[in-house]
């Protein structure tokens, strides 16, 4: 299949000298998040995972000048969690918002530590 589309399938694993250290750097920066996330005990690995992907996403990356998310889509991203500034954004709604709202932001500044 991979010679058909012209391309080539190139294995290989985290330690290989060959793999890319920016992509490296940035699995162990999320790997340590995640760890730090449950065990500050905002829930379990497959719980908090989501939040840290939406938090990585739709943050500011230097590289690129903007967040993955707006780089993507040409957009920020809409949601009625206030992730990005504090009173930027009003949640009005269930108890639910507003925790995720804190797990978020809780993330966030474990994003900025590491």
């Amino acid at each position: 299949m991979q010679n058909t589309l012209g391309t080539q399938l190139r294995m290989s694993s985290t330690y290989h000298p060959q793999t890319d250290g920016q992509s490296e750097r940035t699995i162990q920066s999320l790997e340590d998040l995640l760890r730090t996330c449950v065990l500050d005990h905002l829930g379990t690995w497959s719980d908090v995972l989501p939040l840290v992907e939406f938090s990585y996403n739709n943050s500011y990356h230097s590289s690129i000048g903007m967040a993955l998310y707006e780089t993507l889509y040409g957009r920020r991203c809409r949601t009625p969690l206030c992730w990005q500034q504090d009173g930027e954004f009003v949640v009005l709604g269930p108890e639910f918002l507003q925790q995720t709202t804190e797990k978020v932001r809780v993330i966030q500044d474990q994003m900025r530590a590491t």
